[in-house]
């Protein structure tokens, strides 16, 4: 599985096996190995590599790529699978977004939309923090505005 990754991981970044080995001060060889699943990486090349790749340590060690042929999010991203939509308009979550969202029954989704990108779902708890926030901010400018 990791060894799949890294090699995965690797060409998605076009780098090549000594960039890589320059960038966390291995061999070449050690880094074939790895991707050929003939040993594996210590838990401080494990770190760096995530790090270098810009995914979970996670999802570097276990990630399987069942659902599609993404491979590896970049870290914060989720790819859930696939909804059908119903009839009448609706659709099913799927546990997992449940879980890494914190959805539950009644909570309110907010479906925004772009003609080029397509369309979201973002929870309404989330865009009422993010918009607390900017009406904090702005009140926090105006007060620094009033003080002149």
């Amino acid at each position: 599985m990791i060894s799949m990754n890294l090699k995965n991981l690797r060409m998605r970044h076009q780098l090549t096996q000594e960039e890589v080995a320059e960038r966390i001060n291995v061999s070449r060889q050690v880094i074939a190995k790895w991707e050929k699943g003939e040993s594996t990486p210590d838990i401080q090349y494990c770190v760096q590599l995530a790090s270098l790749y810009h995914v979970t340590l996670d999802d570097l060690v276990n990630f399987k790529d069942d659902v599609s042929e993404l491979g590896i999010p970049p870290k914060g991203k989720h790819f859930f699978g696939v909804a059908t939509l119903g009839e009448r308009g609706q659709i099913v979550i799927s546990k997992k977004t449940r879980k890494v969202f914190e959805l539950s029954a009644g909570d309110k989704l907010i479906i925004v939309g772009d003609d080029e990108r397509g369309i979201a779902l973002v929870p309404e708890k989330m865009m009422s923090a993010f918009f607390n926030l900017v009406k904090t901010t702005l009140d926090k400018g105006n007060e620094h505005d009033d003080s002149h």
